[in-house]
């Protein structure tokens, strides 16, 4: 039995853990754990998530995965969150991330000299912890698997089925769930949304990433990283 360690915190976005959970528990032989400092529950966006793991209990695993969201900020100034993530990553085969979670393996010290994957709008800020910005959906670099913003956490998760247990199981649980995307607009990324729209998501986001980003080199100062100061 191989396990997967999902950590959460205080302002993940439901979506980044949900989909792989959904993926990664149908697959025999792996036990998906869901944790989080002291089993707390976890509030995201209205639902309640409940009954979990306690993270620093954890000892090992095969796969940690760090999903993402606007909490990402304040767990990196939490230094018991990332002492556990640490010590899990240390142990583990891989270790990977979804949107914004890329950003608290950075605050955990290891992205150093990687490349790695992160939400769009947020992607930059990985060089304040000597990462290198990917724009793919999904980046590997070596036992390190990253993917991009909230939903690519399902082709991430579709990536970890392959590697443990080949193409056709990955396949097959792709056809089961009916994973096969077509949106309405092609909107996804900055590079094809509309103008208009691009600037109103920018204008939204603006202030969380002001914030973000001093409180980023913050962090990024206390681990000894020169500051990046055109991010």
């Amino acid at each position: 039995m191989q396990t997967v360690v999902i950590a959460l915190y205080e302002g993940v976005t439901h979506l980044d853990f949900t989909g792989p959970h959904q993926f990664l528990s149908g697959i025999p032989g792996l036990e998906v754990v869901v944790a989080s400092l002291d089993a707390r529950p976890i509030e995201s966006h209205g639902l309640h998530f409940a009954h979990l793991a306690d993270l620093e209990g954890q000892q090992a695993c095969d796969i940690l995965c760090v999903p993402g969201g606007l909490g990402c900020v304040p767990a990196m100034e939490d230094p018991r969150l990332l002492r556990a993530v640490r010590a899990l990553a240390e142990r583990a085969g891989y270790v990977t991330s979804i949107c914004t979670g890329s950003l608290i393996l950075g605050a955990a010290g290891l992205l150093r000299g990687r490349r790695a994957a992160c939400h769009w709008a947020w992607r930059e800020l990985l060089r304040e912890f000597g990462a290198i910005p990917d724009p793919a959906r999904v980046v590997r670099d070596g036992c390190l698997i990253t993917g991009g913003g909230v939903t690519a956490g399902i082709d991430l998760a579709l990536s970890i089925v392959a590697e443990l247990r080949g193409v056709e199981v990955a396949q097959a649980a792709q056809l089961l769930l009916e994973y096969a995307p077509d949106p309405p607009f092609d909107a996804g990324l900055p590079e094809t949304a509309p103008a208009a729209v691009r600037q109103a998501v920018e204008a939204r986001m603006r202030p969380a990433l002001l914030d973000a980003l001093g409180r980023t080199r913050a962090v990024a100062r206390e681990l000894g990283f020169t500051i990046h100061q055109e991010a």
